[in-house]
């Protein structure tokens, strides 16, 4: 759970994961969950704050069972694979949750 406070400061960033989850079709379920991934590792730098949004909506979107490709949500948040591949793992382990061993 979240401050009403995370959630004013990060609300740029919060709408444009909604975009990027509209553009993707994601689940309400998958979309809750990238919102709670993404604020759980607000990184500083803004330079950072799109791939770990990106992330947060891949992995999401695993928890959700409403899974989508690195590459379509890459192409929809306006990030590199990269960026997502490199990060989804981690932000799934530091809330708690096992990533998928494929």
């Amino acid at each position: 759970m979240h401050s009403a406070r995370d959630r004013i400061e990060y609300e740029p960033w919060l709408e444009e994961l909604e975009t990027a989850a509209e553009r993707l079709e994601l689940s309400t379920e998958a979309r809750s969950c990238a919102v709670d991934l993404f604020l759980a590792d607000v990184p500083s730098a803004d330079r950072s704050k799109r791939a770990v949004l990106a992330a947060s909506l891949y992995a999401g979107s695993l928890v959700a069972g409403d899974g989508r490709t690195q590459g379509a949500v890459a192409d929809a948040a306006d990030v590199s694979r990269l960026s997502i591949q490199s990060r989804w793992k981690d932000l799934l382990e530091s809330a708690g949750l096992e990533p998928p061993r494929w």
